[in-house]
């Protein structure tokens, strides 16, 4: 594709990228659209599935996710160290392609049913971290801190594009092929994201190093990272800003949970058919890719890059601030609809993209290493935790109210670290250590 044509100049419409960064900028945004298209084919059967073992048992399967992704980062771990980027990416998604077949063949000849739809959940929430984390962690890998808060918003928008195709693939096609088929689009849609980023490897060798000396430094792309298996989670407990992110995502996942839980109930309590149950969560998430995909495309890169990284992750906690205070104040379905709706276009749309420009600051082997151990083990481990003080309190006969009213001050608090953390990341952007450099110019 040229640069200097009619197509460069609608891109140049939506988002300010330069003719150098066009062609990866475009396999980026493919590789996310295949990536999320695929997960969102899968999402409402998960969040089904969740409520047909029983709300009850959703602390049990939180806790069960945490410690499978504890036995699972260790080998990511050595597989990164081992294998270069370009062999280790197809092979985490060639993995998780094979597994949706495992689970299609049991579904399909309805093998344990209920025990596979207990695994289900737990696995989906394995693979949305693990494929989103590695997803991110390429992006962090390629773009600079100032191309990211340009560019980000709109490779965002390349999964906020692939969200609204799969719960629309999933409202249109689940009757006429069945939920358990599906299976087989979200696998083809995860290989046609394979492809997508051996197309962005190969775009973005043939690009040139702001600086060779920061090439140098860094790690080479066709080798290993090197190092321990367990290095990721000593970066984070070494490293104040790196702490400090994984604090960020702490609160988000408890926050997330929380909402998640009153979701559950909420929903559970207005029916109890499978159908109709499956056909809100999908059309939550059609209502959030809308949303999305519009503040992604004209509005998300302008942000981040006039007011910075934090106060763009700060926006929010804000929201969760005020949607717990709504909740609060009316706990009723069409509220946590809402609420959801407006929390992930938020995360998506604008908080989720600043986060990641947080990573571009980062040694390569930190943003895979590290990386992995918040998105995947901080996450799910917040997960777990949350779920079983959500229970905890239901527990002690709080309604669903009033533990809305008592997580607003916790997203105060967030909201404060994400201020924090843009302050130090605006530091390390304007450092001139060798790793703060830009692998595409």
């Amino acid at each position: 594709m040229t640069t200097d044509g009619g197509p460069y100049r609608w891109l140049a419409r939506v988002v300010n990228a330069r003719p150098g960064e066009v062609r990866a900028l475009l396999w980026s945004f493919a590789y996310f659209f295949c990536l999320l298209a695929g997960y969102y084919v899968l999402r409402p059967l998960r969040d089904e599935m969740g409520i047909a073992g029983g709300v009850r048992n959703l602390p049990w399967l939180f806790t069960a996710t945490f410690f499978v992704m504890l036995a699972v980062v260790p080998v990511f771990g050595a597989v990164v160290a081992r294998l270069p980027r370009q062999r280790f990416i197809p092979l985490v998604y060639h993995f998780f392609a094979a597994n949706i077949a495992i689970f299609w063949v049991m579904l399909t000849f309805d093998i344990e049913k209920v025990h596979v739809a207990r695994i289900f959940f737990v696995w989906i929430s394995v693979f949305n971290l693990f494929a989103v984390s590695v997803f991110w962690s390429f992006m962090a890998d390629l773009y600079s801190s100032e191309q990211g808060k340009r560019l980000f918003g709109f490779i965002a928008a390349g999964g906020s594009a692939g969200a609204l195709l799969g719960p629309a693939l999933t409202v249109w096609l689940a009757v006429p092929l069945g939920p358990v088929n599906l299976l087989i689009i979200a696998a083809l849609l995860l290989e046609a994201a394979v492809l997508c980023a051996a197309q962005l490897e190969a775009t973005a060798a043939q690009l040139k190093p702001e600086n060779p000396a920061a090439a140098v430094a860094r790690a080479p792309v066709d080798a290993g990272l090197g190092g321990g298996w367990l290095a990721g989670i000593m970066m984070v407990l070494r490293s104040p800003y790196l702490a400090g992110i994984a604090l960020w995502v702490a609160l988000l996942s408890l926050a997330g949970t929380f909402l998640y839980f009153q979701q559950a109930n909420i929903v559970a309590a207005a029916s109890d058919d499978p159908a109709v149950r499956t056909r809100i969560f999908a059309t939550i998430d059609l209502a959030i890719g809308i949303l999305t995909l519009i503040v992604q495309c004209f509005a998300t890169g302008k942000l981040i890059s006039r007011f910075g990284a934090g106060p763009a992750a700060a926006f929010l906690p804000l929201v969760f601030c005020l949607g717990f205070v709504a909740l609060w104040l009316t706990p009723m379905l069409w509220v946590v609809i809402a609420f959801q709706a407006a929390q992930r276009a938020a995360n998506f749309s604008i908080s989720n993209p600043a986060r990641e420009v947080l990573f571009t600051v980062l040694e390569r082997e930190e943003k895979y290493k590290a990386k992995n151990v918040i998105d995947i083990v901080v996450f799910r481990g917040g997960d777990a935790v949350s779920g079983w003080l959500f229970s905890a309190l239901r527990g002690a006969g709080l309604e669903l109210g009033a533990i809305s009213l008592i997580t607003v001050p916790v997203t105060a608090a967030w909201l404060a670290l994400a201020l924090a953390l843009g302050r130090m990341h605006e530091k390390r952007s304007t450092g001139t250590a060798p790793n703060t450099k830009p692998l595409l110019r």
